[in-house]
């Protein structure tokens, strides 16, 4: 397991964008599915987005499609979460992971062993 680095949260504007960054301190994950997810207060964590190894296969949850964004860049040990949009729903702690398995996409949080420590995203009414 490697701690990855997640950035780019902050506080927006409803109707605002911002862009989520999650970086690997090794290239070990530039095969890996990586996964977005997120918890709100008092909810329990989400799955949001996902991204297969080599970027070529993505997959949102229902509430995001059409104004999230994932994307990766191998070279950079880089992942990304463009948002746009924001809605006050979309206030949660937002996490990224690295999926254990690198034979297909999943949604299941069980299927993703590293992850992040998490970077608030607040969007303000």
């Amino acid at each position: 397991q490697v701690r990855l680095i997640e950035s780019g949260g902050g506080s927006v504007q409803a109707g605002g964008s911002l862009r989520l960054s999650c970086t690997a301190p090794i290239r070990a994950f530039s095969s890996n599915p990586m996964g977005w997810f997120r918890q709100a207060p008092g909810k329990e964590r989400e799955f949001v987005a996902a991204i297969s190894g080599m970027g070529g296969f993505t997959t949102y949850t229902d509430s995001v499609k059409g104004r999230f964004t994932v994307s990766r860049d191998n070279d950079k040990n880089t992942v990304y979460l463009q948002m746009s949009s924001l809605t006050v729903e979309d206030t949660a702690i937002y996490y990224c992971a690295a999926q254990r398995s690198r034979d297909y996409v999943t949604e299941d949080a069980r299927e993703y062993n590293s992850w992040g420590q998490g970077t608030q995203v607040t969007v303000i009414s």
